[in-house]
C-alpha cells in the first residue's frame, strides 16, 4: 500500500471551555461540520499528560468551503494557562493560519465580530500573499490568509484551515525535517530580515528568517478534497532567545496544541519517521475510537518539540441519527470519496453545540 499524506485535517487548540469556544469559532470561522464530539479519559498520551490518564472533551469542525479542521479541546481537571501569548519565532505553534477567498470581506466579518481582535490592516508576506492577524478571545493568534481553494461554497467569509505559522529554533534543519516528514517540496518563499507585516504582533518587530512550505501533492485520499492544498511557514527569531510554549505544561492544555494530517499506511509513515532517525512518541494503536469515526493516531515531534500527529481514519459517519458510516479499509490511498457524497455533508452543518 502507497503512503498517502492526503492534506491537513485539522489544528488543535486547547480552551478552558468547548462549549464557549467552538461555538466562537463557528461565528468566526464557518467550523459547522461537526465531525466529532467525544468525553472521555486521554489515556494514551501519558508521557504528555503528566504519566496519568486525564479526562477530556473534544470536537472537531470543519468548514466544508475548504480547508483543515479545527479541533477544540477542554481538560476536564488540571489546567496549566499559557503564561502569554506567543511571541513570533516562539518555539511551537505560533498561528494557525485560515483561508479566505476574498480577504477584504474576511477582513471586515472578523473586525465586526465580537471577541475578535484584529490585528493591524490587510498586509502581504515575504510570498506575496495578502493576510492579516487576529487574536481570538482565548489569546491564540489566527493568520487570516488570502487562498482561492473553495470545495463547496457555504457562504461563509473564511474557509477552513490553511497551515500553522511554526517557531523554530534551526530554520536549516526544521525545514529539512518537514521536508522529509511531511514531502513539503516546494520553497515558496525564504527571507531574513525585519518585516512590516508582523510589525502589528506583540514582539513582531525583530529581525526573522521567515520560510514558506507546501506540498505539489494535494487532494489525494478520501477527503483529499475538503482539505485542498495547505502551507506551514516557519519562522525563527534571530534577535532574541525564544520559549518552547509547552514548556512545562501538558497535551490539551490552552494554546495550539499540535498540527494533525490525514494519512493512508501507517506503517509506511513509521518506516519513514524511523529512517530519519526518530519514532513516534505516542501511538494509539488501530482500535481507537473517537466519537462517531475510528482509526489510528500517532505522534511525532520536531526538532523543537512541536507535536505532529498522524490520524489513518478507518469509520466516518455519514448520517449520524441514523448510524450510517464509511468504512475505508482496502480502499485505494490517493481515491477520493465521492464527490456526491463529500458535498452533501453540506445539508448536515450544525448552527452551534451544547
Amino acid at each position: 500500500m502507497d503512503t498517502v499524506i492526503c492534506g491537513l485535517q485539522q489544528v488543535g487548540v486547547g480552551v478552558t471551555n468547548v462549549v464557549e469556544a467552538y461555538n466562537w469559532y463557528i461565528k468566526a470561522f464557518g467550523v459547522d461540520f461537526m465531525a466529532t464530539d467525544a468525553e472521555g479519559v486521554a489515556e494514551r498520551m501519558l508521557p504528555y499528560t503528566g504519566g496519568k490518564p486525564r479526562p477530556r472533551r473534544a470536537v472537531l469542525g470543519f468548514n466544508l468551503k475548504g480547508g483543515g479542521g479545527l479541533e477544540v479541546w477542554e481538560p476536564k481537571n488540571e489546567i496549566h494557562p499559557a503564561p502569554g501569548p506567543a511571541l513570533p519565532g516562539d518555539l511551537g505553534i505560533n498561528a494557525a493560519r485560515v483561508k479566505a477567498e476574498d480577504i477584504n470581506k474576511a477582513y471586515d466579518h472578523l473586525c465586526a465580530l465580537d471577541g475578535a481582535k484584529v490585528l493591524g490592516p490587510v498586509s502581504t508576506d515575504p510570498h506575496g500573499q495578502r493576510h492579516f492577524f487576529i487574536m481570538d478571545p482565548y489569546s491564540n493568534l489566527f493568520d487570516i490568509v488570502e487562498e482561492s481553494y473553495v470545495f463547496v461554497n457555504t457562504g461563509t467569509p473564511t474557509g477552513g484551515m490553511d497551515g500553522a505559522l511554526i517557531g523554530v529554533s534551526d530554520m536549516d534543519k526544521s525545514v529539512a525535517f518537514y521536508q522529509r516528514l511531511l514531502g513539503l517540496d516546494k520553497v515558496l518563499s525564504d527571507v531574513t530580515g525585519n518585516f512590516k507585516d508582523l510589525a502589528v504582533l506583540n514582539g513582531g518587530e525583530g529581525r526573522f528568517r521567515r520560510v514558506k512550505l507546501c506540498t505539489s501533492n494535494n487532494c489525494e485520499g478520501p477527503l483529499g478534497h475538503i482539505y485542498g492544498p495547505y502551507t506551514l511557514e516557519l519562522i525563527q527569531a534571530l534577535d532574541r532567545t525564544p520559549v518552547k510554549l509547552f514548556e512545562g505544561r501538558w497535551w490539551g492544555d490552552p494554546g495550539f496544541i499540535q498540527i494533525c494530517l490525514d494519512i493512508r499506511n501507517m506503517e509506511g509513515i513509521h518506516a519513514r519517521v524511523k529512517a530519519m532517525g526518530s519514532d513516534f512518541v505516542c501511538d494509539g494503536g488501530d482500535d481507537f475510537s473517537m466519537g462517531d469515526a475510528d482509526g489510528h493516531f500517532t505522534y511525532v515531534v520536531d526538532p523543537d518539540d512541536t507535536m505532529i500527529e498522524f490520524v489513518e481514519t478507518t469509520r466516518i459517519p455519514v448520517v449520524k441519527k441514523l448510524g450510517i458510516s464509511i468504512n475505508l479499509r482496502g480502499r485505494d490511498p490517493h481515491k477520493s470519496l465521492p464527490l456526491i457524497l463529500l458535498k452533501a455533508m453540506r445539508f448536515m452543518r450544525i448552527k452551534s453545540i451544547g
